[in-house]
């Protein structure tokens, strides 16, 4: 991800016009949408940031940061207003620590680890300014100077606000007020020399513009979409003495040395824009700053790298501090010429240096076959200039200059590998490996870690030690991760301020009114001393309410509290006479209204579209006292309705849970009649209603059914109807209606069922907790798995009650069973319910036989 960040002046010097008519600020923005416009041709520009900074102060500075989208963006730059003071030094602070929070939090920077080129967060800074003076609330300041009072958690550890993957891109509006007579386009874009941002933009390895047309102003926004590369500046500088001279140097493109171009011009080559530098001069490569660029992997997305630049100090485990680095590393190069070493399957990293005098005194000397080593000072233990950890050297082709990153002293680590494959064969005698241990005292304990990930792929995994690994004090782990905590918090308060404004005096301020106070009058004080007033205590009740402040509802509406009439304005006369006419002619004092209707809903044109903002500040609205149900699902037909329904016997519906059984064969997915589905469990907090008893139901049924003929139903369909309605209510009580004998008074024509005899009330209450306690049982025991019914039915025969009851218990037991999808037991159930049922019709008819006749 690259981040792009326009830093706009908003000072009033941004109102200057152009000949063109246009103001400066409007010429900015139409160059922020021209550079967006060239970017997106690039594909890599997918996965740019935007981010909007102005001159004002925090946190009204910030329009569009690390969170708002691309719209937001857009809307803050069409709406800023150039009303302010030239603050670059504050402004650039500010800009750096919204870029430094982030990575803090996030652990790019790797502090006492070594620098990794391919760990960054790349970002370009362009500030777009006028080039006038800075001016500040203090005053004028001739140089800039950024603001180091209020460091960001962790901005200690470097000694620059910047960092070595942030450049600064200066463009300086120049364009004249009148046009030009005689106007000729150069061939290259200047350097604002004059301008206070140009060092700044040197010191960060970017450059400045100065720009004194629309035509120049094109050809700086598609440099710039040029230089935003992915990549880190690096300090190169000379150690030693100079190469020797090459009796047979030829230069071919001698040509480009003459030409008049001045240094940081650009031309572009193979689509790409490369600085187009004169011929070296005797000193000008000794120092270069420079961009080395990082390319990400066309597979990952990122950059991919195998070796840490070293640190420019000995890692201490018993240091209770860090120190401090500078943001561009100070990678010296050595001129004495070696030759390239590799060594087969050990990984190593290669960066493109960017067009520099140092690339070209180098391609100059036509020698792609040496190559220069590079030391980082103080990073060895025992020596000041250090070992070398990479090289210089020229491509093959001659076309750009490349930085190879190795393990650190890599001639010595090399040589031994080579000895360990190609002579040893993998089993390194001891004095290979005092050598080797000998070389891991020398390297950095940082490296260790790449090291054993390097050998593991070239076959050698076990040659570094484990104990290799952390190289800071337990107190600078201790400090980092507060660090990282402390840079987390300020990151979201960051973020959470973007937008918020600056809170202003609301409501009108009651001005002071000493010099026409009536206590002031002469005449008063005499009237007072006649009458024998006190004027101390009369002072003490008139006060002067100077710090008072009028409230006003509408916080937007800005009241008018003019005190001079010639300081209305003559369109406003009109409304004020209205205004005061309404207040003078109230009938009371607490009627007056410093604001009219109209002015309440007088709203630019241009505002009159804007809901959102009116929807923010909308008090938000009261929950529903009945939440409807969430939709479980997102996706599909969104009229869907949830028929993940549990429907118990009484078909009550519960939504939510989602039912355990399977679709019915019965009924295809495609049949236009209603679906049944098939009743699941009940859960714990269901709850319980008491059912009828059955004897009071099957009594009212009996008494419609007296005039019916004897084919109808009988009481007995009736009970095992009633017992569909009944089940699953296993602790539901009967109601205690006493069981009359009107059940049924026919006699064998009515399926031989007898009446049976009266019942009491003591005895009915025993039976059905009797029946009510087996039931529990035995629908446990069918619940149970299994094919042993022996214990089940050894429980039925102890139903107690009428031949009736007996029915409707074990119709329940059968309703139950075939629930379970228990087969096997319904038929065996039903085959007792026969022999229930012929068992009690013999006790029927020998009591019918035994019983004496009434006339005997």
């Amino acid at each position: 991800m690259t981040i792009i960040l326009f830093l706009i002046d908003t000072s009033a010097s941004m109102n200057q016009r152009t000949f063109l008519g246009t103001t400066l600020l409007d010429i900015t923005k139409g160059a922020v949408e021209h550079f967006m416009k060239f970017r997106s041709r690039d594909p890599a520009s997918r996965g740019d940031r935007y981010m909007l900074l102005t001159f004002e102060e925090p946190p009204a500075n910030v329009k569009s940061g690390w969170k708002e989208s691309h719209a937001t963006f857009m809307h803050e730059l069409k709406n800023l207003q150039a009303t302010g003071l030239t603050s670059m030094g504050t402004s650039l602070k500010h800009a750096f620590d919204l870029l430094n929070v982030n990575r803090m939090q996030s652990g790019v920077d790797t502090y006492g680890t070594g620098r990794c080129p391919f760990y960054m967060e790349p970002a370009v800074i362009i500030c777009v300014t006028d080039g006038g003076r800075l001016s500040s609330t203090i005053g004028v300041q001739n140089e800039l100077n950024l603001p180091m009072n209020n460091p960001v958690p962790g901005n200690e550890l470097t000694r620059e606000p910047f960092r070595w993957d942030q450049r600064l891109f200066g463009v300086v509006l120049r364009l004249p007020a009148s046009p030009p007579l005689d106007f000729q386009m150069p061939t290259y874009i200047p350097s604002a020399d004059d301008a206070a941002i140009d060092l700044m933009c040197e010191v960060t390895g970017g450059r400045s513009y100065s720009i004194s047309s629309h035509r120049m102003l094109m050809q700086c926004l598609e440099s710039l979409v040029q230089k935003v590369q992915p990549g880190v500046v690096i300090n190169f500088e000379k150690i030693g003495p100079d190469p020797p001279p090459i009796n047979n140097e030829v230069v071919e493109n001698a040509d480009a040395n003459h030409l008049d171009v001045p240094n940081g011009s650009s031309l572009t080559v193979d689509g790409k824009e490369r600085p187009l530098t004169p011929a070296p001069s005797s000193t000008s490569w000794h120092n270069c700053k420079k961009l080395i660029y990082v390319q990400r992997s066309a597979q990952k997305g990122y950059s991919v790298g195998h070796w840490p630049i070293p640190e420019g100090f000995w890692p201490d485990l018993n240091s209770p501090t860090l120190t401090p680095r500078t943001a561009h590393p100070s990678v010296k190069f050595s001129c004495t010429p070696c030759e390239p070493q590799v060594v087969e399957n050990l990984p190593f990293d290669k960066y493109e240096l960017e067009p520099s005098p140092l690339t070209q005194y180098i391609l100059e000397r036509r020698q792609p076959g040496v190559c220069w080593q590079v030391f980082i000072t103080n990073s060895a233990k025992y020596s000041d200039i250090g070992h070398p950890f990479g090289y210089l050297k020229a491509s093959t082709n001659l076309t750009c200059v490349n930085l190879f990153v190795m393990p650190y002293n890599y001639p010595v680590l090399l040589s031994l590998l080579e000895e360990l494959f190609k002579v040893h064969k993998m089993k390194p005698p001891a004095k290979w490996r005092q050598q080797f241990e000998n070389y891991l005292k020398t390297m950095p304990v940082y490296y260790a870690g790449p090291l054993r990930r390097a050998l593991a792929r070239m076959g050698a995994p076990n040659l570094v030690p484990e104990n290799l690994e952390s190289c800071l004090s337990y107190s600078v782990i201790s400090y980092l991760k507060k660090l990282k905590n402390q840079a987390k918090i300020e990151y979201e308060r960051l973020v959470a301020s973007v937008g918020t404004r600056i809170p202003q005096n609301e409501g009108i301020k009651v001005t002071s009114k000493s010099q026409t106070s009536i206590l002031q009058r002469k005449d008063f004080n005499q009237l007072m001393q006649h009458y024998g007033g006190d004027l101390s205590s009369l002072k003490e009740q008139l006060n002067e309410y100077n710090s008072f402040t009028l409230q006003v509802m509408d916080k937007d509406v800005k009241p008018q509290s003019y005190r001079n009439a010639f300081d209305i304005p003559r369109k406003n006369l009109l409304d004020q006479i209205a205004r005061m006419r309404a207040n003078f002619l109230q009938p009371s004092p607490s009627g007056t209204r410093l604001l009219d209707d109209d002015q309440m809903h007088s709203i630019p044109v241009q505002q009159m579209g804007d809901y959102h903002e009116y929807l923010r500040k909308a008090p938000q609205p009261l929950r529903e006292i009945e939440t409807q149900p969430v939709r479980l699902h997102m996706f599909g037909n969104p009229f869907k309705v949830n028929k993940n329904l549990m429907i118990d016997e009484a078909d009550e519906a519960m939504v939510g849970q989602p039912a355990k059984h399977k679709r019915h064969s019965e009924s295809p997915p495609g049949s236009p009649g209603p679906r049944k589905r098939k009743p699941g469990p009940l859960p714990k907090d269901f709850p319980i209603r008491r059912p009828g008893s059955p004897a009071f139901n099957m009594q009212t049924k009996s008494k419609e059914n007296e005039d019916r003929p004897p084919d109808t139903e009988s009481p007995v369909a009736n009970h095992i109807e009633a017992s569909h309605k009944l089940s699953n209510h296993v602790r539901a009580e009967m109601n205690e209606e006493p069981i009359e004998n009107e059940i049924g008074k026919s006699g064998p024509e009515n399926n031989n069922i007898s009446v049976s005899p009266p019942v009491s009330i003591q005895n009915h209450k025993q039976i059905q907790v009797h029946n009510a306690r087996l039931k529990h049982s035995v629908i446990k025991e069918v619940k149970r798995p299994g094919r042993n019914y022996e214990h089940l039915f050894s429980q039925l025969k102890n139903v107690q009650g009428s031949l009736d009851t007996k029915r409707l218990f074990i119709g329940e037991i059968i309703h139950e069973a075939a629930r379970f999808k228990k087969r096997l037991l319904v038929d065996m159930l039903r085959q007792f319910e026969q022999s229930v049922i012929k068992l009690e019709n013999k006790k029927q008819k020998v009591q019918i036989v035994n019983k004496p006749s009434p006339n005997r």
